[in-house]
């Protein structure tokens, strides 16, 4: 069945660099405080707060064996697809078998930032997955590309607010930083007259999720952003909430990111999960044509939104955030191509089948 998707069509901002802070303006080559000296993909980039189109209701998958057939790549969301926490979903490692077997490319795409792609390496491995590291890109990861992407100038510093993940992703492009969890420690006593220094070489602070968070990165943050001219405010995601264990939804990463947008009263540049900068990233690595590929994940509107801003199939799988009530709810806009519960199910929907 073809079903019509939700489009998104709207530019990424980023800050100008007149002044520390500045109005956002319209993303281009020609409009980076760092131009690159080339940009080896299209990148167009779009975010959620966009106008979009009513699409047709998400249908029930019943035919996976169509689906698994009209493509050549499946790229999965991990937590809520592949694990909750450090649980494994059941049925996972037999499908993952399957579809190579039929001769797909598997691509593994997370909006958490706190590994880095050798981390998660490791992590698949101790859930009994055997998944290599090219077929991995977490949003740590992307953070690091973009700004190899835009040449960020290797005298710069960028500032973290986030775990290891994007530390280790940063050392590996090449990149000074500051900050990350050694900052997790660090208080500001508020005396008369005080006033908190910053390094005025930091030209970019990447914000995820942060289990140390605090009011010292926040601010130090905040100076960054605001008085460093041309600082770049980059978003590893926005997400609202996510799977620290399979007990309950913990506040995500968009927590974080939320805080520095009061207070710097500026929109990051976010390079995970809706935006399409990891999608054009794979397309341009794997060489797919991205009408050949199924993005599955659990969330309306980052995995879902992901795949649609890419021109791909989309499949929303139940055993994560998002519940069958709230897909069908009259409120919810986007809707994915087929929905299910797991992605086990293309084990018994494709049996059912024959």
């Amino acid at each position: 069945m073809q079903c019509s998707r939700v489009t998104v069509s709207v530019s990424l901002t980023a800050p100008s660099s007149s002044s520390g802070c500045c109005n956002p303006k319209t993303f281009s080559s020609n409009s980076l405080p760092f131009r690159p000296a080339s940009i080896r993909w299209k990148s167009s980039f779009r975010n959620r707060n966009s106008r979009m189109k009513v699409s047709a209701s998400a249908q029930p998958l019943t035919n996976a064996d169509q689906l698994i057939d009209s493509v050549e790549t499946f790229i999965f969301d991990c937590d809520g697809v592949i694990w909750k926490g450090d649980k494994l979903i059941s049925g996972v490692p037999e499908t993952l078998d399957m579809l190579r077997a039929k001769g797909k490319r598997l691509v593994f795409v997370t909006n958490n930032s706190t590994k880095s792609r050798k981390q998660y390496g490791k992590k698949f491995e101790t859930l009994g997955l055997s998944v290599t590291e090219e077929e991995i890109f977490a949003s740590s990861f992307a953070a690091a590309a973009y700004l190899k992407s835009i040449d960020f100038p290797k005298d710069k510093k960028v500032y973290v607010i986030g775990e290891e993940g994007i530390l280790k992703e940063l050392e590996l492009a090449g990149f000074q930083y500051l900050g990350g969890p050694t900052d997790g420690d660090k208080k500001i006593e508020l005396k008369p007259g005080f006033m908190m220094e910053h390094d005025e070489d930091v030209g970019a602070v990447v914000v995820g999720f942060d289990h140390y968070f605090n009011y010292f990165k926040v601010q130090y943050g905040t100076l960054c952003i605001r008085e460093n001219p041309g600082c770049l405010f980059i978003a590893t995601n926005r997400d609202a909430v996510t799977h620290l264990t399979d007990a309950q939804e913990w506040a995500g990463g968009g927590s974080m990111v939320g805080a520095l947008v009061g207070s710097t009263q500026r929109e990051p540049l976010v390079v995970g999960k809706p935006s399409t900068f990891m999608m054009d990233y794979l397309a341009n690595e794997f060489n797919i044509q991205k009408s050949q590929i199924c993005m599955v994940g659990d969330r309306l509107d980052t995995d879902i939104l992901f795949g649609q801003n890419g021109g791909c199939k989309t499949l929303l799988v139940l055993s994560g955030v998002t519940s069958l009530s709230t897909l069908q709810d009259p409120k919810n806009k986007i809707q994915p191509d087929f929905y299910t519960n797991k992605i086990s199910d293309f084990l018994s929907l494709k049996a059912a089948t024959v």
